[in-house]
C-alpha cells in the first residue's frame, strides 16, 4: 500500500513538472495562424510560388531601371529596407525586396534552411520575375552572406555588391541564438521563451533605442504564423554564420564592383570583421557609419541611402 501511495505521488508530481514546462510553451507560443491563400489576400506586397513555397516580395521602381535587390538578415524581414527602397526607387532603380523563407509573410517550408535553400530562392526567384539582367545585390548580415554566396556560384547573374555588416565571419550571437544550438533543451527554451528574449535582445542591435519599439512591433508581425521558430533553429544550426570565407574569396577574384558598410558600433557581428573582409577583397570600397549598430541602413538611413545611391549610379 505504502508503495502504491509512493508511487501516485510521483506521478502527480511528474504530472505537475510536465504541466509548469507547458505553460511557457502555451504563453508565449505566439504561432497561432498558417500562412495561406485566404490570409495572403489581407496582406501587403506580392506574393509568387517557386519550388519550396510562395515568396513575399516587393518589385517597384521605373519598368526600365538597373535592378537592385535588397537581402535582409536572419530574422528581420523586408521591412528593414524602408527608406533604403525609396531612395533607391526615387534614384531611379528597379528594387527588388523579399521575404527569405521562413520570415516575414513567405512561407516557412519545412526543410533544412542552409545555403543551399537561400541561394536556391534567389536563383528561382529573379527568372520569375523576368528579371534576367545581372542585378545589384545589397545584403545585410545573414542577407551579406547571402549575397556573397550567390554572386560566388552565379557570377554572371550578380553585378555590384553592397554588404553591410555581412556574416561569413565570427558573430556574436544573442543569448536566444546560441541556446539554439542546446540539443533538445535549444529546441524547448526557443519554443517557450525565444520570442521574449529576442525582443529583449534587440536593443543590442542599436546605437541608439528611438527606433526601437517600432522596429519591435513590425517585427512580431511575422511571428503569430507557424513555422517561424521552426526556421530560426535551423538557420542557426544549418547555415555557417561564421565561416563563409572560401565564398568571400571567390567573390574577391572575380572583378567586380563592391562596397562594404559598418556600423562602429555593431554588437552583434563585430567592427573587426571588415579587416578580414577587406583581406580577401582588396579593392572594396568601405565606409565607417559613426554612432551606428547592426543596422545602419535602418538606424541611419540619412548616413547609408546617399552612399548606396552614389554606390549605384557609377
Amino acid at each position: 500500500m505504502a508503495t502504491s501511495k509512493l508511487f501516485k505521488k510521483i506521478i502527480v508530481v511528474l504530472a505537475l513538472l510536465i504541466l509548469l514546462l507547458l505553460i511557457p510553451y502555451w504563453a508565449f507560443n505566439e504561432e497561432s495562424k498558417t500562412l495561406d491563400d485566404n490570409i495572403r489576400r489581407g496582406l501587403p506586397g506580392q506574393f509568387i510560388k517557386l519550388s519550396d513555397g510562395y515568396v513575399h516580395y516587393e518589385l517597384s521602381g521605373p519598368d526600365n531601371g538597373p535592378v537592385v535587390v535588397l537581402i535582409h538578415g536572419i530574422s528581420t524581414p523586408y521591412f528593414i529596407w524602408d527608406d533604403a527602397q525609396s531612395a533607391l526607387t526615387e534614384a531611379g532603380f528597379r528594387v527588388l525586396r523579399y521575404d527569405l523563407y521562413g520570415r516575414g509573410f513567405s512561407d516557412r517550408p519545412n526543410v533544412t534552411y542552409d545555403e543551399q535553400l537561400f541561394d536556391r530562392q534567389l536563383l528561382e526567384l529573379l527568372p520569375a520575375l523576368k528579371i534576367r539582367e545581372p542585378a545589384d545585390l545589397v545584403g545585410s548580415s545573414l542577407g551579406g552572406a547571402i549575397a556573397v554566396i550567390f554572386a560566388a556560384r552565379h557570377p554572371e547573374k550578380a553585378r555590384k555588391l553592397l554588404l553591410i555588416a555581412p556574416a561569413g565571419y565570427p558573430v556574436n550571437l544573442p543569448l536566444a541564438g546560441r541556446v539554439v544550438h542546446l540539443p533538445i533543451v535549444g529546441d524547448y527554451l526557443t519554443y517557450a521563451f525565444g520570442n521574449p528574449i529576442m525582443l529583449k535582445g534587440f536593443k543590442n542591435y542599436f546605437s541608439k533605442l528611438d527606433k526601437l519599439s517600432s522596429f519591435s512591433e513590425k517585427y512580431r508581425q511575422q511571428t503569430q504564423y507557424t513555422g517561424f521558430k521552426r526556421a530560426m533553429i535551423s538557420t542557426l544550426r544549418n547555415f555557417n554564420l561564421d565561416n563563409q570565407k572560401t565564398a568571400y574569396e571567390t567573390v574577391g577574384k572575380q572583378r567586380r564592383q563592391m562596397m562594404l558598410i559598418w556600423g562602429n558600433e555593431d554588437k552583434i557581428i563585430p567592427f573587426n570583421n571588415n579587416e578580414m573582409i577587406r583581406a580577401v577583397i582588396r579593392d572594396v570600397d568601405f565606409h565607417t557609419i559613426d554612432a551606428a549598430g547592426h543596422l545602419p541602413h535602418y538606424e541611419v538611413p540619412e548616413k547609408v541611402n546617399p552612399l548606396m545611391v552614389e554606390f549605384m549610379k557609377r
